[in-house]
């Protein structure tokens, strides 16, 4: 049961997103566009619902700079003035192109020519 007049829980609910805003660095960057998240969970994340665009499809997962996984997302449901989304599918995201044979444990690292001719 809510007891608090509207006005009260709704600068309740807008101060909670703002604390939650400022103590995560997690973006969504889908084509130019960047979003702050509110939330970030196993299974997706939450937007605020106020400039939180109908995503779906392929996104990316950045926290600050780091781009932490490449995403297949579909808005889930609107609640409590947040956006939902959900992985259908999250990939982590490497630096370096996956090999496509075994590396022997001990293969020299480079390889050294004699230069005296």
């Amino acid at each position: 049961m809510n007891f608090l007049p509207k006005e009260v829980q709704a600068g309740l609910d807008a101060a909670r997103k703002r604390d939650l805003k400022r103590k995560t660095r997690m973006r969504v960057r889908v084509g130019d566009e960047v979003y702050p998240l509110l939330r970030f969970e196993d299974n997706g994340f939450t937007l605020d619902s106020a400039n939180a665009p109908y995503l779906r499809g392929l996104v990316d997962l950045y926290d600050g700079s780091k781009h932490l996984y490449q995403c297949l997302i579909v808005a889930s449901q609107e609640e409590d003035g947040e956006m939902l989304y959900e992985f259908k599918r999250a990939t982590v995201a490497e630096d370096q192109a996956p090999l496509d044979f075994a590396r022997d444990e001990n293969a020299p690292v480079a390889l050294v020519t004699d230069q005296r001719g």
